[in-house]
């Protein structure tokens, strides 16, 4: 959601159609696919992910945030956004162990 130069994108997963999940057991995979499908979603509305200022990932095990950190940061290692990390006792689906939002701002 865009409004004026701010852009919100709410929960998103590594769920594909179909219902399948990509990267099944593989935190890092599942964050870097849910960091995709964020980019995919800011380029809709004009952003791109150097806008990004702040991320949040809820992981449904926090003794994996190093593989959550390190998909992170291959995505925003020049922008280096604020960011919470914070373990959720479940998502939608228990295949899911990722979940991120971001928000951005177009400041150009």
């Amino acid at each position: 959601m865009r409004t004026g130069n701010q852009v919100f994108v709410s929960g998103t997963t590594s769920a594909e159609s179909g219902g399948s999940v990509f990267g099944e057991g593989d935190a890092y995979l599942q964050a870097r696919r849910s960091l995709e499908i964020i980019e995919q979603a800011l380029q809709q509305v004009g952003a791109e992910l150097r806008h990004v200022v702040r991320t949040r990932m809820f992981v449904t095990d926090i003794s994996r945030w190093e593989e959550v950190a390190r998909a992170h940061g291959d995505s925003f290692s020049d922008v280096r956004p604020a960011a919470t990390l914070v373990q959720v006792q479940a998502l939608i689906d228990p295949r899911l162990l990722v979940e991120i939002e971001v928000d951005a701002v177009i400041d150009d």
